[in-house]
């Protein structure tokens, strides 16, 4: 039940934040909205608005859309067509806008959630080699370790960064191990033993770097570095199972479920991580220039800015629905593949 709720949850606000994306470009640039719909299949809750936008709730909580004038071939029951506002009138770029509104808003969304966990709950310091938590059972509590010592050497090696403290553990030929922390203002040497672990087969000193908050208009801006090394990282994976470097791992619906049920019960700050994650790879993998997808539409207004000359519609519209077909394909392979790992497991 968690799994499922999480679930829902996440695939709500990823969906009516990329659609609302949609939706707010559509309104700047004067087009007439008819419809902003969550969920498909039949309307649940509706209302329309004095403007004339009809929203709704619809009953299987899958997806979403933004209904635009121009953008389709029939009007609907309720609706007041304005051709002078349609979609299809607009300049090259006020389209793109539109279509690359959705993905840029879970990009923002991502970055403005990073942000928040950045300021308000921290992240590891993995720069300074700070002692934040000490784990019970290892050596750093035996040799009286204390939260906010700063390792200063390991057996008269110096140490500047946190990761120089793993790394010098394992170049060490004994287990006795001499180490100074800078604790207040005073130098303190801790001895004793650091064995080799037998199941990690690596020394385990047993700390945790500190935790770091920042300012959240520091934190804003650190975000930015976070979410786009999690970018090239999410490109570069995907580039590296294109090219068959690394086997396949994607997950569908089935998986992210669980995967917001794991998140959901290691905690809020942990969902929040979650939600990020997930809106960045949606709005970086709705912007490839896929059919079907915002980047295929975006691929075919770049023509049409570059060239001058608009792709004829009933071609373009047919290369979208073989994309659509192809992507809900490998939808239900992937939720196949995720339902047999499940009953695997």
């Amino acid at each position: 039940m968690v799994s499922l709720l999480s679930f829902l949850l996440v695939i709500a606000i990823c969906v009516i934040i990329h659609e609302g994306g949609h939706y707010m470009a559509a309104i700047w640039r004067g087009v007439q909205v008819h419809e902003f719909a969550f969920g498909m299949g039949p309307g649940i809750v509706k209302k329309r608005l004095a403007s004339g936008t009809l929203w709704a709730w619809r009953l299987f909580p899958i997806g979403g859309f933004v209904r635009l004038e121009g953008d389709e071939d029939e009007p609907r029951p309720g609706d007041v067509p304005d051709p002078a506002r349609a979609f299809n009138v607009k300049r090259p770029w006020e389209r793109f806008v539109i279509i690359a509104g959705g993905a840029f808003m879970n990009i923002v969304l991502a970055w403005l959630l990073t942000a928040f966990l950045l300021s308000f709950n921290g992240v590891n310091d993995l720069k300074s080699p700070v002692v934040g938590k000490l784990m019970p059972d290892y050596p750093a509590a035996r040799m009286e370790a204390l939260p906010g010592d700063r390792v200063v050497s390991i057996n008269g090696q110096e140490i500047n960064e946190w990761s120089q403290i793993r790394d010098t553990l394992q170049t060490l030929r004994t287990d006795e191990v001499s180490i100074v922390v800078r604790r207040g203002e005073s130098e303190i040497t801790l001895t004793g033993e650091i064995p080799i672990a037998a199941e990690q087969g690596v020394r385990l000193w047993g700390v945790q770097p500190s935790t770091i908050r920042y300012p959240f208009h520091k934190a804003l801006f650190e975000s930015l570095n976070y979410c786009w090394s999690m970018s090239v990282m999410i490109l570069d994976g995907l580039w590296q199972m294109l090219t068959g470097a690394i086997k396949p791992d994607v997950a569908g619906p089935v998986g992210i479920a669980v995967m917001a049920g794991d998140a959901a019960r290691q905690g809020f700050w942990n969902f929040i991580m979650f939600l990020a994650v997930i809106n960045l790879n949606l709005g970086l993998l709705n912007l490839l220039p896929l059919p079907a997808l915002d980047g295929g539409r975006l691929v075919f207004l770049l023509g049409e800015m570059v060239s001058g000359r608009k792709f004829p519609e009933k071609w373009e519209n047919r290369i979208h629905i073989i994309g659509f077909a192809m992507l809900i394909a490998l939808i239900a392979l992937v939720t196949w593949k995720d339902i047999a790992r499940l009953i695997g497991d």
